[in-house]
């Protein structure tokens, strides 16, 4: 690269993706990663349906994106639905700030939210991550209560195993121990905990576990503003599935205590467990609820947090009547207009069979793990798939035996799982699923061998 007389670094033409991966591991600070990374990043040449096209080491690999580009990309990679959506505002404008303004896709998007979410949430605030939507859903709740006179109400109770994101009031309600934000213990909010609730889908929620959860809220009720948890699946926690009948639990204590319930939908939005939301398999609507993801297809950043008619007011009737809150980007028209599209891509299509059919094809494909040296568990639901080995995964031997078998995976702690978009053919999750296999074939392999 050469610097210009303004100082602004011009890339050397026909750069190719040896020279992207040098540049990369000179300057780039990727997430989770050291500086340089300890391994050089796969380099995306292309991107289309549900294949990227990596290159490594002077190699070309064409892979299905098991990962969905982190549970976001449902419909796959240039979309033309979506495609078009972004085209079409761009030659309208591209972003007008929302202080004071607004404009069609925002209120577009509003619309289309509320219609679809659970009955009563019914104001939408725009926001730009996940993350930063868990942060102002955990303000709308300190400032209903504080509103509402009871500003001692200041902390949130959560259960173990939780993963809210990386700011640091959503850090708070993370997994305090277990989870990658240990750091930061002595840093953070104190929040209040229950145990991590029972693992199983389909098993009917434990009286015992139920009975702690109240003694928990009851010893904390005057401190608590709300209940925040991550309702049926506990994603970057430890993709751990829970039975729906809690939540219907929580929502009864919420209630009986005077405090708010927030779930986090953000991985499990618009469809991934097998209903739109997950808060679905138990009937039950919270006081607020966080979206991102796949929200905008995975085309671009946005987030929402949804709350009902009787947060917003508590909080316009306080003494300090608005949100403090104001993100530069909020309400992007570009993401606003993508992500209605994508809702509406979502609804008029059949993806309730789209994800049963990579559902059963994951099941069939990961069966020959069931009882495998090496393997405790084995665990499927909707759109996902998980298998949770018994030690830690080898991940780079891991990541590069599913790119040989076809399948782009990132792996984490000992779980090697699958998010793949639902526009994936029966071929494509087969290749998935053979690619989990050998990534937790090859995991065990250079576990044995390093023993």
């Amino acid at each position: 690269m050469t610097r210009t007389d303004t100082g602004a670094v011009r890339p050397r033409a026909g750069s190719g993706p040896r020279r992207v991966r040098d540049t990369d591991m000179a300057r780039l600070w990727h997430p989770y990663s050291t500086v340089p990374p300890a391994e050089p990043p796969y380099v995306v040449t292309e991107a289309e349906g549900t294949r990227l096209t990596l290159w490594a080491e002077g190699r070309s690999h064409r892979v299905v994106d098991g990962m969905a580009s982190w549970w976001s990309a449902i419909h796959g990679y240039r979309h033309p639905v979506l495609d078009a959506a972004v085209r079409r505002q761009v030659d309208v404008f591209s972003h007008v700030m929302f202080g004071g303004l607004t404009h069609g896709p925002a209120a577009e998007l509003a619309e289309v939210l509320v219609g679809i979410a659970p009955e009563p949430l019914e104001h939408v605030f725009l926001a730009d991550s996940g993350s930063v939507s868990v942060e102002v859903a955990m303000k709308m709740c300190l400032q209903y209560h504080r509103s509402s006179g009871s500003p001692e109400r200041r902390r949130f109770l959560t259960w173990r195993g939780g993963y809210h994101g990386d700011t640091f009031h959503a850090m708070s309600v993370c997994d305090p121990d277990g989870g990658m934000h240990a750091l930061w213990g002595g840093l953070l909010p104190a929040q209040v905990y229950a145990p991590a609730p029972p693992g199983g889908f389909d098993a009917p929620p434990d009286p015992g576990y139920v009975e702690e959860l109240e003694r928990v809220a009851a010893e904390h009720a005057r401190e608590l503003a709300a209940i925040i948890v991550e309702p049926v699946v506990q994603g970057a926690g430890g993709m751990r599935f829970h039975h729906p009948g809690y939540l219907r639990e929580l929502r009864r204590i919420a209630d009986g205590h005077g405090l708010l319930l927030v779930f986090d939908e953000i991985a499990t939005g618009f469809g991934r467990t097998g209903e739109l939301f997950a808060a679905d398999h138990a009937g039950v609507a919270p006081d607020v609820m966080c979206l991102g993801k796949a929200l905008t297809g995975g085309y671009m950043s946005l987030a929402a947090t949804l709350c009902t008619g009787r947060v917003a007011r508590g909080i316009a009737e306080g003494e300090e009547p608005v949100l403090a809150h104001g993100p530069t980007f909020m309400g992007n028209p570009l993401a606003c207009a993508t992500a209605a599209a994508s809702v509406d891509l979502l609804a008029g299509g059949n993806w309730r069979g789209d994800v049963a059919r990579i559902g059963a094809g994951l099941r069939a494909g990961l069966a020959p793990l069931e009882g495998a040296p090496g393997v405790r568990e084995v665990r499927v639901l909707g759109a996902i798939g998980v298998v949770e080995l018994e030690a830690p995964v080898r991940v780079r031997e891991a990541t590069r035996a599913a790119v040989e078998a076809g399948v782009w995976l990132r792996p984490f702690r000992e779980l090697v799982y699958a998010m793949p978009p639902y526009t994936c053919t029966a071929g494509d999750v087969a290749v998935v699923a053979a690619g989990m296999v050998a990534a937790a074939e090859a995991s065990a392999a250079a576990a044995d061998g390093g023993a």
